[in-house]
């Protein structure tokens, strides 16, 4: 067994019991804290209002061998740091302190040449780390851009910028938002990668090019919230997220064309849809030109809202249910309806607002939950437990549901249903 193994598996004995059946909860806590280089550092910070630690919300993760990274955007002040991680082989706490990646200074508020506000992060197969820095500080109306957007790429081996790139004005509008992240490594290797991301406010998705370094926008009606899905009910909490477009992005496995699909849904929705990403990795398409290239899913039905989902080499798409407390999945070998989506997990208290999920190359599921709503619209009780970050191996999380179906796995041509379901 792995270190990493050991540790998750210890971490897990001494977590405390839960109405969960199948995700096992690792890391809890009331309000977060960060590995100051001293307490003077930290006391400095606090006296300053550089750390207000009731202003600090994650929301969203990712694994990369022994680091569990943990993202925190700056909504309001006193967040010393957007980009964070744990290291999984030597926390033995249940609320373990947040480290600054790469380090303290790359994350400082106001430097342009590091990271402003980052939402969910990206490791790929080529040992990379994807951020999209918003370089904005404040949420809704309070929102400032204080830097422009922009893609930093880590090398995960290292802890070195390998390259930042700064997206073109014609890449974004006057009502940009970007949160999620998609990367797409092609065919032919590493250099064959390309980003896409999601611009929820201004409503149009955006690819970048390693290997031709630059970026381009997309539109489609597609992309826009559904006017009758707006109306949320979260933690005992009524709100309108009306404004809400195209939100989570995630990407199949390479299908017989070549190319992966790009499955993604409007957070005012109910519903999800799918590109394939030859049409994504064009420039020259225009929007009138690609518009049939666009596919529609059938609906979730009622409390169908994600934010965050991901689909996992085999085809199976693991995606969080915001109004219902739960996580879910779909075997891409199967049609995309309400009796093929299957609930992992629901727990009305420790899975209010499960954030993001994300699966690991150990094939482990990962899900944080960080009471959002509450956080934004009433005020959390900070002698609660507020955020949590949980695990379980794919094989526990999908026993039982409909995506554990008997259909097997066969390498390079599972895509073939996703496809045919698709399409």
């Amino acid at each position: 067994m792995s270190l990493h193994n050991v540790i998750v598996l210890v971490s897990c004995l001494l977590a405390s019991a839960s109405a969960l059946q199948k995700l096992t909860e690792l890391y809890k806590w009331s309000s977060l804290d960060y590995t100051f280089a001293s307490d003077e550092h930290k006391s400095y910070a606090l006296e300053r209002g550089e750390f207000v630690p009731e202003n600090n919300l994650p929301v969203g993760i990712e694994v990369w061998k022994n680091k569990l990274f943990v993202t925190v955007p700056r909504w309001s002040n006193g967040v010393p740091s957007t980009l964070n991680y744990i290291p999984l082989d030597v926390s033995s706490t249940q609320s373990p302190k947040l480290t600054p990646y790469p380090n303290w200074a790359y994350n400082r508020e106001g430097n342009c040449d590091g990271l402003t506000t980052t939402y969910r992060v990206k490791a790929d197969s080529c040992n990379r780390l994807w951020v999209l820095d918003s370089g904005t500080v404040g949420i809704g109306n309070t929102t400032k851009q204080v830097c422009p957007y922009a893609i930093h790429v880590f090398d995960l081996t290292t802890d070195k910028v390998l390259r930042k790139y700064t997206l073109r004005p014609e890449d974004t509008n006057d009502r940009t938002f970007i949160a999620n992240i998609a990367i797409d490594i092609g065919s032919k290797g590493c250099d064959d990668t390309f980003l896409y991301a999601s611009d929820e406010l201004g409503y149009g998705l955006i690819s970048y090019s390693w290997e031709s370094n630059t970026s381009w926008r997309h539109t489609h009606s597609f992309l826009m919230p559904d006017p009758l899905a707006g109306d949320y009910n979260i933690g005992g909490i009524n709100f309108q997220w009306g404004e809400e477009g195209i939100f989570g992005i995630t990407l199949s496995p390479i299908t017989e064309s070549g190319f992966r699909l790009l499955f993604f849904h409007p957070l005012a929705s109910n519903r999800e849809f799918a590109v394939s990403t030859e049409i994504l990795r064009n420039p020259k398409l225009t929007s009138e030109e690609i518009y049939h290239d666009f596919v529609v899913l059938p609906s979730r039905g009622p409390g169908g809202h994600i934010t965050a989902h991901y689909m996992h080499d085999n085809g199976i798409l693991f995606f969080n249910l915001i109004d219902r407390n739960a996580v879910g999945c779909w075997n891409s070998r199967l049609p995309y309806e309400p009796k093929n989506l299957g609930i992992i997990d629901v727990d009305d208290e420790a899975l209010i607002f499960p954030s993001d999920v994300k699966v690991d190359s150990l094939n482990n599921v990962w899900v944080i939950s960080d009471r959002m709503p509450i956080h934004l619209m009433s005020k959390l009780n900070f002698n609660d437990i507020n955020f949590r970050i949980f695990f379980a191996t794919l094989d526990t999380a999908l026993a039982g549901t409909v995506c554990a179906n008997n259909i097997p796995y066969i390498p390079n041509e599972h895509s073939n249903y996703i496809t045919a379901n698709v399409y």
